[in-house]
């Protein structure tokens, strides 16, 4: 185990306490695994070494390259620009349609792990433009330690914003190092009630996922929901209504949810959800008061656009990652009525 340490993506875990018998507690997310000496928590990329706790994948990247910020998606924050994005490897989910399966399924390596020091990202991020800095692809909660630093660094040479893309099953200690590094924006997946998690993602109480929303809020990040709708498991329309009232009550009707569309992925061979049923979805959360509703996953469609909340202007256009049209003022108003526009950034011309 000594000479694992030694490997330059291996390095004490910051989220942890010291419990008896040389067990840890890890308290990076919620599942707050107790680890015995010589043992993996339930994501993989936690180890217990001589009864203190390590990351197996600080700097571990395993995909990198830029993308624009409306593919995570986020509709409200830095229009137009484009993030430099990372991820490294497993998950703290057990999703059974994972899209992003050959990493999030794959537990990491020290000894054949290339390291990306923060340093690194930050220059490529600059030589290639990019107004941002986002962790994603798979579950950026497990690269926080690394995430940190660069997050700070990345701030400090210009870089204008830093985002997770997640599933939000954070501790509210890691979401707090988190802001206090520099990141103001987080796209939070939720995948329905309790009931779903249990049935087809290993588990997870949804309850403190919309409090991580809640409290990012607080904190004054971007937040932007992701509902995605999975046929003949989240698709009725009483677990739309749930999600449209649990959004409401605690992230409020400013912030934009979308209800993105399922395909067949990993082990999960339901058929893809039925557009009708997201065009349900988001006229019940604009009836029941939602100000940003989107349809996503379905390029071209009408609700992918935004639209003023008081007058229906057709504020910005989109095709899928893509911004078209753009007509919000500087002042983020609506130039037809003058409604105020809930927009983090401006707008980046590419």
């Amino acid at each position: 185990m000594s000479s694992l340490t030694a490997c330059p993506t291996v390095r004490e875990a910051l989220f942890y306490e010291k419990l008896r018998n040389g067990k840890v507690k890890c308290s990076l997310c919620e599942r707050r695994c107790e680890i015995p000496q010589g043992a993996k928590g339930f994501c993989g990329t936690r180890i217990n070494i001589d009864g203190k706790l390590y990351t197996l994948v600080y700097g571990d990247i395993s995909a990198i390259e830029s993308r624009p910020i409306e593919i995570k998606p986020f509709f409200h924050y830095w229009p137009g620009s484009t993030a430099l994005t990372f991820s490294t490897w497993s998950c703290n989910l057990n999703c059974v349609w994972c899209q992003n399966f050959h990493l999030s399924k794959v537990r990491p390596e020290p000894t054949k792990a290339i390291y990306y020091p923060p340093e690194k990202v930050v220059k490529l991020a600059i030589y290639n433009g990019d107004t941002g800095l986002c962790a994603s692809f798979q579950e950026p909660t497990l690269l926080s330690e690394w995430a940190i630093p660069l997050f700070k660094l990345g701030k400090s040479r210009g870089i204008k914003y830093c985002c997770y893309v997640s599933n939000g099953y954070m501790t509210l200690e890691t979401l707090n190092a988190l802001r206090e590094a520099g990141m103001d924006g987080l796209k939070i997946d939720i995948k329905g009630c309790n009931e779903t998690y249990e049935e087809h993602c290993g588990g997870a109480d949804v309850e403190k996922i919309w409090r991580t929303a809640r409290e990012a809020k607080k904190l004054g990040l971007h937040v932007e929901i992701v509902n995605l709708v999975v046929r003949n498991v989240n698709d009725e329309e009483a677990a739309l209504r749930w999600v449209i009232e649990k959004h409401l009550k605690e992230v409020g009707a400013k912030t934009p949810l979308h209800f993105t569309r399922y395909f067949p992925a990993y082990k999960f061979n339901n058929p893809p959800t039925k557009v009708e049923t997201l065009e349900k979805a988001y006229e019940m959360a604009k009836k029941a008061g939602v100000q940003y509703p989107y349809v996503g996953n379905v390029s071209g469609h009408r609700y992918e656009n935004t639209y003023c909340p008081n007058c229906g202007e057709k504020l910005v256009r989109r095709y899928g990652c893509y911004v078209v049209k753009y007509a919000i003022t500087e002042d983020k108003r609506c130039p037809k009525c003058g409604t105020h526009i809930s927009m983090t950034g401006e707008l980046v011309k590419r």
